[in-house]
């Protein structure tokens, strides 16, 4: 049950890589798929990936369509991550993501070759610990609080730079920064603060669940200050035939403006204007996952319902992310020998064979005594 509850959010929450700004970019949030998880069970392993796509060319002026700047951007990435149940209340995750690609399609239909700028390459690697502060499980609810504090290392380029134009007579090339929307990370080392919130009901397959994430984003290698990134999100799921899970998400999202290095120009170096970065954003978020055994596959897509962007900035449209999850215990479960007596959950849930009385970490219910 707890798998289909919490696995089909392996990612930011879908990884922000639109805007900064409509050239600026600038991820939002590196963590892809929803963040939206408590702890493994003790000596429980998760391994998971997911694929995120992201196409636009549409344009906002604050909350107003408006021209298009260039054609159209997209990206492809892929997210990934291992977690550890170190304890019962402990997790620690390592996550990692690289783009196959990220693409910036301009305006001139003639020579769309020299008006395009693509980039692909890992972007950043995520140290993300949590801790249960709160567990209450029995047969009628489950209510959990968790926090997290993650560190986010970027790993890949942030000030890669293209061909502008070449002077024959000179036999001069001139290059200039790729603007950061095309760049696989923003280069910058990142504070996570991360809670979530759990009520579930195991009587009727339904569950309430919330959660905020706020990044807290460093100055990078260009003194560059990306603005930091806060969101909160509100789910409520429900599970079928005990495997198939339905949850509806509604989620906020704020981003800071960028702030620029003392006496530089970002306009003029890669046609960044400070004054058009930073927006805010409510979702909508339907998500469907399936449980089979240990694997869980699952699929989501994010529906802006209203975007409001500081200046002129390219805006959310076609964004779904899938993938696949994997959990496992990495040590057996106890098997008393011949004539010992132990206790087992009485719906036979993974991993509740105990040699101590107790409740079942998975559903709650009390576990019986077998010979």
């Amino acid at each position: 049950m707890r798998q289909i509850v919490f696995l089909f959010f392996i990612l930011f929450f879908s990884t922000k890589v639109f805007s900064q700004g409509c050239c600026s970019g600038g991820s939002g949030s590196p963590i892809a798929g929803g963040v939206s998880a408590g702890v493994l069970l003790d000596r429980q392993m998760e391994i998971a990936s997911n694929f995120q796509y992201i196409n636009s060319n549409k344009f906002l002026t604050r909350d107003k369509d408006t021209t298009r700047l260039f054609n159209h951007y997209n990206s492809k990435y892929i997210y990934s991550k291992i977690a550890y149940g170190i304890t019962k209340d402990f997790t620690l995750s390592v996550e990692a993501g690289y783009f196959l690609n990220k693409t910036q399609i301009g305006l001139d239909t003639i020579n769309t070759t020299l008006d395009t700028i693509r980039s692909s390459g890992i972007a950043d690697l995520i140290l993300f610990p949590r801790y249960d502060v709160l567990n209450r499980t029995d047969e009628r609810k489950r209510v959990e609080l968790t926090l997290g504090l993650g560190y986010k290392i970027p790993l890949g380029k942030h000030n890669d730079s293209i061909l502008t134009w070449f002077d024959s007579t000179k036999m001069i090339a001139h290059y200039t920064t790729m603007p950061p929307l095309v760049q696989p990370t923003n280069g910058s080392q990142d504070f996570i603060f991360y809670a979530f919130f759990f009520r579930g009901f195991p009587l009727h397959n339904f569950r309430l669940f919330a959660n905020t994430l706020y990044i807290k984003k460093g100055y990078n290698s260009l003194g560059e200050k990306f603005g930091d990134y806060a969101s909160l999100g509100l789910y409520a799921g429900k599970t079928f035939f005990k495997k198939l899970g339905v949850t509806l998400m509604v989620k906020g999202e704020h981003i800071g403006k960028l702030k620029p290095a003392k006496n530089v120009d970002l306009l003029a170096s890669y046609n960044v204007d400070t004054s058009f970065t930073g927006s805010k954003k409510i979702i909508f978020c339907p998500q469907v996952s399936f449980s089979y055994k240990s694997f869980t596959v699952f699929a989501l897509t994010e529906i802006p319902l209203y975007e409001y962007v500081n200046g002129t900035q390219l805006a959310a449209q076609t964004q779904f992310t899938v993938g696949l999850s994997y959990r496992f215990f990495t040590t057996k479960s106890v098997i008393p020998k011949s004539g010992e007596s132990y206790y087992e959950c009485p719906m036979k849930c993974e991993g509740s064979i105990s040699q101590e009385p107790g409740k079942c970490k998975m559903c709650g219910m009390d576990l019986i005594k077998k010979e």
